[in-house]
C-alpha cells in the first residue's frame, strides 16, 4: 500500500514535468495566442500567490495618472490590479489579438464598474495608437506568444512616450518561459535599455527604458 502511494506520489510531478516540456516544445516552433478559454486556467489562486495582482503593479513600476497599455490581459484579473494603481486620472487600456478574449475582459470591466480602463481588439504589429501615446507598457507571460518579437517591439517604442518604460514578468511555469538573458537582449536590440530586474529564475520582472533613436 504504501509503495503504491509513493508511486503515485512521484508520478504526478513527473507526469506534470513531461507534459510542460512536451507543450514547450510544441509552442517553441508554433507560436499562437493562449485561447479565451483557458484564461482562467491560466489565472489560479497558485499564480496568483506566487504574482499577487496589486503587488505586481506596483512592482511594474505603475503610478497615479499613467497612461498604460497592457497586452494580453488573459481574464482581467491583473488588469483591474492595474487600473486601481493607475486610479482615476490615469487610463488603461488593454489589448489582445482575440476578439473572445477582450469580450470576457469587457465583461470583467463591467461587473467591476471600472471606469479608467478600455479594453480593445488589436494587433501588436500595427497598434491603433498614436506616437508617444502611452507612459508604460506591460505583458505578463505574453511576449513569447508573439511570433515576430522584434517587430512588436518596434511598435512598443513607437506607442511609448519619450523615456517611456516597457515591462515584462515571466513566470517558469508558464510553457513559452524565456530566460531573462535571452529576453533582455531581444529587448534592449530594439532601442531599450535594462532599468531593473526584479525576482529570480523562477518569477522575474524586467523593467526597460526606451531610447531616442540614436542613442
Amino acid at each position: 500500500m504504501v509503495n503504491k502511494f509513493l508511486k503515485i506520489v512521484f508520478a504526478i510531478p513527473l507526469t506534470l514535468l513531461t507534459l510542460h516540456t512536451a507543450i514547450r516544445i510544441v509552442r517553441y516552433f508554433h507560436k499562437f495566442p493562449i485561447p479565451q478559454w483557458m484564461a482562467n486556467v491560466i489565472d489560479n489562486p497558485f499564480r496568483r500567490k506566487i504574482q499577487p495582482p496589486d503587488v505586481t503593479a506596483i512592482r511594474h513600476d505603475i503610478e497615479p495618472g499613467m497612461q498604460v497599455l497592457e497586452v494580453g490581459p488573459g481574464n482581467g484579473t491583473y488588469t483591474l490590479a492595474a487600473a486601481r494603481r493607475i486610479g482615476a486620472q490615469g487610463k488603461l487600456v488593454t489589448i489582445d489579438i482575440e476578439p473572445k478574449m477582450i469580450d470576457r475582459v469587457n465583461r470583467k470591466i463591467a461587473a467591476e464598474n471600472a471606469t479608467n480602463i478600455e479594453a480593445r481588439v488589436a494587433n501588436v504589429y500595427k497598434l491603433p495608437f498614436d506616437d508617444h501615446s502611452f507612459d508604460l507598457i506591460y505583458m505578463i507571460t505574453v511576449i513569447n506568444e508573439i511570433p515576430d518579437i522584434p517587430k512588436a517591439l518596434s511598435e512598443f517604442h513607437r506607442v511609448l512616450k519619450p523615456s517611456g518604460k516597457l515591462v515584462f514578468s515571466e513566470l517558469f511555469l508558464d510553457p513559452d518561459y524565456p530566460l531573462a538573458s535571452t529576453l533582455a537582449k531581444k529587448v534592449q536590440a530594439a532601442q531599450f535599455h535594462l532599468k531593473e530586474k526584479i525576482g529570480n529564475f523562477f518569477y522575474y520582472t524586467l523593467i526597460f527604458e526606451k531610447k531616442v533613436r540614436g542613442e
